[in-house]
């Protein structure tokens, strides 16, 4: 591929859950200012340092893109996205004044600062592009060939599943790609989703790239992400309440659609304290993304019953770094008692016998405040304020573990 040539084409190419945030935001605090910050987790061989150049050029190529009419249309078509919102993204294309690259301690440095309805739509963009960089200079024939290898033996074993174990399930196997911010390129995750699609049309639910959902005439997948309730610990709320705020405010807004939340922005004891009746007869289940699930999924099915909820009646979807092989013990563990739900992403869309690169671009302040995750994981955590940081953890009695990495690298 030229160099000059963009990686992202449209702002299709990016996860639903951009744009189901996007519509809260745009609907309920369009003021608010948000600030995102670019971490790497792991240490790649080549220094990310080295794409500035490229990085910098493709993200002013991102900034001339907009909507087509076409894929206004689209959106228009999805029964939760409300005309005004599509009217608004009719205008809508990213600010290059609210992104900035740099280098700090010889490390890739990249920020994001400006109002929300802006600054949350870059992520999956970025994180994409700085994928694609990485791995270009890597790809080969022979990396490809083993790209093939493994997704085919992937797609063997989800057969091979379907046919000697499904009957035996009370629950299907449902699988979603949740592959785009980490992909190895653009074309491998929509040959990937491609197969997925016509190798296992009982089992592959869809996708959580808009693109490809709608160029293949599949689902698109996804709710909300952890910067959705972190932007609440600073929208003057009391920060005791700021996740049934969020959750609320979600209500108010789809309505009994898109009803699966997120349980581990300060863990999951803390979520299931302000998950009550109410919105756990609201929303349609719970999604993991840290910690064991084997435990997590154990606590969110005594929930129910304490509740006196039917297990069967909800479903759990599971995303925190899944293989073929992880999600099916998940499913022969689950599916029992509760119906469940897998969100595949490094494993589909970069698993090529290169290490993938861990990286994330999350809120660290909203509206002028400090905002934090307190994850399930230990890692995860991700807050650049250690007193605001302390503060959470002593309002939702969240001990500090022993020895977490830093916060703020």
């Amino acid at each position: 591929m030229p160099k000059n040539t963009p990686i992202i084409q449209s702002l299709l190419d990016t996860d639903l859950y951009k744009f189901t945030m996007l519509q809260v935001v745009l609907h309920q605090f369009p003021a608010a200012h948000g600030e995102y910050e670019f971490r790497c987790r792991n240490h790649p061989d080549t220094p990310l340092t080295q794409l500035r150049q490229q990085l910098e050029a493709q993200l002013d190529l991102l900034c001339e893109l907009r909507f087509s009419q076409d894929e206004l249309d689209y959106l228009r078509g999805l029964r939760f996205i409300k005309s005004d919102y599509v009217d608004y993204l009719e205008l809508f294309h990213l600010q290059r004044r609210f992104i900035s690259v740099s280098e700090e301690s010889e490390q890739l440095a990249i920020r994001i600062k400006g109002p929300m309805v802006q600054a949350m739509f870059f992520e999956i963009f970025v994180l994409a592009i700085v994928n694609e960089l990485y791995f270009r200079p890597l790809d080969s024939k022979a990396v490809r060939e083993e790209g093939h290898r493994r997704l085919e033996a992937k797609l063997a074993e989800l057969e091979r599943f379907q046919r000697e174990e499904a009957a035996g399930q009370r629950f299907p196997l449902l699988i979603a790609d949740f592959g785009t911010r980490r992909r190895f390129s653009r074309d491998w995750q929509a040959h990937v989703v491609e197969r997925l699609n016509h190798a296992l049309p009982q089992v592959f639910r869809g996708t959580s790239n808009v693109y490809l959902a709608r160029k293949l005439g599949i689902t698109p997948i996804g709710t909300m992400a952890h910067e959705f309730f972190q932007a609440f610990q600073a929208l003057g709320v009391r920060l005791r309440d700021f996740q049934k705020a969020a959750l609320e405010s979600w209500v108010q807004e789809y309505r009994g659609d898109l009803g699966i939340a997120l349980t581990d922005v300060v863990g999951m004891d803390a979520f299931l304290a302000d998950f009550d009746l109410y919105f756990a007869k609201l929303f349609d289940g719970l999604r993991h993304d840290s910690g064991d699930p084997y435990i997590w999924g154990e606590r969110a099915i005594a929930h129910y019953r304490k509740l006196r909820i039917d297990p069967a009646t909800k479903m759990l979807t599971f995303s925190d770094g899944l293989s073929v092989d992880s999600a099916l013990a998940l499913q022969r563990y689950f599916s029992p008692h509760i119906q469940v739900s897998f969100g595949i992403g490094t494993h589909f869309t970069n698993d090529m016998g290169l290490e993938p690169l861990q990286i994330v671009l999350k809120l660290v302040s909203c509206n002028g405040q400090p905002v934090a995750k307190l994850s399930d994981s230990p890692g995860k955590t991700m807050c650049s304020d250690e007193t605001f940081l302390a503060y959470l953890r002593q309002v939702f009695k969240v001990p500090a573990p022993r020895q977490e990495p830093p916060t703020n690298p």
